[in-house]
């Protein structure tokens, strides 16, 4: 009896040794790390004001979109914690979302993510292979539409399809014959998404289309001459096993963008047609945000539908660094 009293009094002796040892082992290692950053002082005051931007306009807004999503909050009134009810009304019982926001998304994003992607890395491609100044003013008249996109929708886009005699494309239509009445493009169901799209993908040559032409532009000459030496017959053959290698991380900067833009320009068909679009034919994660965050001024529920777009945004994140990150070695 007295020999397992001291065996147990032995055991929480070397257990109290380990947990001192631990905890001076993880003193020190503080001491290091505040050493190491006082020693870089002077560093840290330079990041200081990226730091202050982003806590400021990052953390703490989706803390608080995070923190709102468990509240049922009219902006006025005080937030009432209603636990995960928003999620389970967003997936049981929103229809709109449930039969429109997640179809059209999913086509949305498939054709102006991936398609535009493809099509910007293509239009990189050609204009590199021009002169130097001819190069500049080209890639100056496919980004210009990127920086006022908002405006070029109302000024172009929503004149051109104009349910009436002065749109652009019914005017051509009418004037040569190919129909007898106006179509009211911006009102018919099968034809507004559409719209969308062609819309966002002419918008979208914007800095990850800047960056693809930089990847390409500067790739280094001779590993094109070493794959003529090993074989590379063909201008395809070039751009699989030799361009695309060299440029990763111009495609991962791209591929965010890619992603960022798509999401942000969920918005374009309330911008044409307002919000609900006809027959929520055109609602995306954007115009359904709004639609409850500004129009109904269900605060909690729209930070709900914010969190689930967030949750998707860092999957695709996550897949295009996968993708595009170089592995060790490479």
């Amino acid at each position: 009896m007295e020999s397992d009293v001291q065996y147990r009094f032995a055991d929480r002796g070397k257990l109290s040794n380990r947990l001192a040892s631990a905890r001076l082992q993880m003193w020190r290692r503080l001491n290091e790390r505040f050493a190491e950053t006082w020693k870089y002082r002077l560093s840290y005051l330079f990041m200081l004001p990226f730091f202050t931007a982003f806590t400021v306009f990052i953390v703490i807004p989706i803390a608080a979109a995070i923190a709102l999503s468990f509240t049922n909050f009219n902006a006025v009134q005080f937030p009432e914690t209603v636990g995960w009810l928003n999620y389970e009304n967003l997936f049981s019982q929103d229809t709109v979302f449930l039969q429109y926001v997640i179809p059209n998304s999913f086509k949305f994003s498939l054709f102006v993510g991936p398609l535009g992607f493809v099509f910007a890395f293509i239009l990189a491609w050609f204009i590199a292979q021009l002169p130097k100044i001819t190069r500049m003013w080209y890639t100056l008249a496919i980004y210009a539409p990127s920086l006022a996109v908002g405006v070029a929708i109302t000024v172009v886009w929503q004149v051109a399809f104009t349910g009436d005699r002065s749109g652009y494309i019914n005017s051509f239509l009418l004037n040569w014959g190919f129909i007898d009445r106006p179509i009211l493009f911006l009102q018919d169901e099968d034809l507004l998404l559409d719209i969308m799209i062609v819309a966002s993908i002419w918008g979208s040559m914007g800095i990850g289309f800047l960056s693809l032409l930089a990847g390409i532009l500067n790739v280094d000459p001779q590993l094109y001459e070493a794959g003529k030496i090993d074989g590379v017959s063909s201008r395809l053959q070039e751009i699989w096993y030799i361009t695309l290698p060299s440029m990763k991380p111009q495609l991962m900067f791209a591929g965010v963008m890619s992603i960022v833009y798509t999401l942000k320009s969920g918005g374009i068909g309330t911008l044409l047609v307002g919000n609900p679009t006809p027959n929520y034919a055109g609602q995306l994660f954007i115009s359904h945000i709004e639609d409850f965050g500004f129009i109904r001024f269900e605060m909690g529920y729209a930070c709900a539908i914010t969190v689930v777009l967030l949750v998707v945004t860092l999957i695709l994140n996550k897949l295009l660094r996968v993708l595009f990150v170089p592995k060790e070695g490479e």
